[in-house]
């Protein structure tokens, strides 16, 4: 399961609770209610930003919260990007995902992006696109049907 941070009011209180009563970490974990390693997690992280309580005058939560989770630093490997239009085009024929294409990405760039940055990287390109379907049509007049996938075969038992 993906770390959920804390409110910056819990926060707080885990640094008030650390220094103000010298609690351990599972007394401000059950106080707060979080898990112990949270609270010890947060504790390394104000410890490493030179935060503690009473936290200084006029430093506001965003500014608490930019100095406990600074931006991670990007990669600085510069991956061979994929014909990101290519794999649109191929993403539009029947039996094609996007782990097949990131295979033969990967099959050809041995040091390009792993599976979850590709697919991220991909949904960044495709939100760009400019798309429009624009259909005027009298409501009950038409049926819509989309289908998904593989075809059923169907056979009419009494002609064969």
């Amino acid at each position: 399961m993906a770390y959920s941070r804390l409110s910056m009011r819990k926060i707080f209180e885990v640094l008030r609770l650390s220094v103000a009563d010298g609690r351990s970490h599972r007394e401000i974990a059950r106080a707060i209610i979080a898990s112990p390693t949270t609270v010890g997690e947060i504790l390394r992280r104000a410890k490493l930003a030179g935060l503690t309580y009473p936290l200084p005058s006029g430093l506001s939560e965003a500014a608490v919260e930019a100095l406990l989770y600074p931006p991670s630093a990007p990669s600085r490997a510069l991956r061979p990007e994929p014909d990101w239009a290519g794999v649109h085009r191929e993403l539009r024929r029947k039996g094609v995902a996007l782990d097949l294409l990131w295979q033969e990405y990967k099959g050809e760039h041995p040091d390009g992006y792993q599976y979850s940055s590709f697919c991220d990287h991909y949904r960044a390109w495709a939100g760009r696109l400019s798309v429009s379907l624009r259909q005027t049509h009298v409501p009950g007049e038409k049926l819509f049907v989309d289908y998904a996938g593989p075809t059923v075969p169907v056979t009419d038992p009494l002609t064969g």
